[in-house]
């Protein structure tokens, strides 16, 4: 598949670019950086927070909270390490 870089520009082609679809690794460190900097950001909500449903019955929100994959897996904490 061939793309152009998102940080240069520059051509690239996923059979030979290690570092696809970044023309090279200090491209994609670039990349990565600009998103810990906060350069890039997600411009929508990924979910609308008044679709959200708030259930006041424990036992509902509970069933709720748990996911079929991670059943049986203590959940983590809110506190910040």
């Amino acid at each position: 598949m061939r793309h152009r870089c998102p940080t240069c520009k520059t051509p690239t082609d996923s059979e030979t670019d290690a570092d696809f679809p970044f023309c090279s690794e200090r491209c994609r460190d670039r990349d990565l950086g600009n998103w810990a900097s906060e350069k890039y950001v997600v411009s929508e909500p990924v979910f609308d927070m008044s679709e959200l449903e708030t259930d006041s019955d424990p036992a509902k929100q509970e069933v709720a909270d748990e996911d079929e994959d991670f059943k049986g897996f203590p959940k983590p904490d809110d506190t910040i390490h």
